[in-house]
């Protein structure tokens, strides 16, 4: 049985992973997937958070000596600029994604950049806020984002409108893990894959590479 290990940016990834990437893999036979947050501090065991590409390169390493697949499931909102092929650019993306895979240089390693971080998965289908947040000026003004951005993935990536911070704006209490999980689990896998090509794309690889 072949095996992955998803290296994810921190809790709220390894969460929907484990709830619901997981399942929808398992439909296809899959089964041997293990996510893991990046480790920040191997000395003092700490892990969370995409704030050094050395950590990830590190991770990704130590995962192939495995010997398994390993994919990664990091925002490209605030990239560490150590990154190779590194830009601010989300038109380039992909040639990051290139990058960082010649950098790794093994042919069971395939890396993914979320656009613009989870969050924008949120923006596939307004039941999934209208699950988690009670009040109709913040549901209009969630309405009105996903109205200007038919495909969720296109949200930019400016810190001040970066699809967590369009929440926050009008749900300050918004919680990450919590009600980012909770939402997605009203949306559904088939409403994500509809929404956000490149997300398919990456699942679409994870099953052609395991099947």
């Amino acid at each position: 049985m072949k095996r992955l290990i998803i290296i994810v940016e921190g809790a709220t990834e390894q969460e929907f992973v484990n709830q619901y990437l997981l399942p929808h893999l398992n439909t296809f036979g899959i089964y041997a997937v293990t996510p893991i947050e990046i480790t920040t501090n191997r000395k003092l065991k700490q892990r969370g958070g995409f704030v050094n590409y050395e950590h990830l390169k590190n991770d990704i390493i130590k995962a192939l000596h495995e010997n398994c697949y390993v994919t990664t499931f990091v925002d490209f909102f605030r990239i560490p600029n150590n990154c190779p092929g590194y830009s601010n650019n989300s038109a380039d993306v992909d040639s990051m994604q290139n990058a960082i895979d010649a950098d790794i240089n093994n042919g069971k390693f395939f890396s993914y950049i979320q656009l613009h971080e989870f969050e924008a998965l949120l923006f596939s289908d307004i039941k999934g806020f209208e699950y988690v947040i009670d009040n109709d000026n913040a549901i209009s003004g969630l309405k009105e984002v996903m109205q200007n951005y038919p495909n969720p993935e296109d949200i930019n990536n400016r810190p001040e409108t970066a699809p967590s911070k369009r929440i926050l704006s009008v749900y300050p209490s918004y919680e990450k893990v919590a009600d980012g999980n909770l939402a997605i689990d009203e949306i559904g896998m088939s409403k994500l894959l509809e929404k956000n090509p490149r997300f398919k794309a990456w699942v679409d690889k994870i099953i052609e590479t395991l099947q």
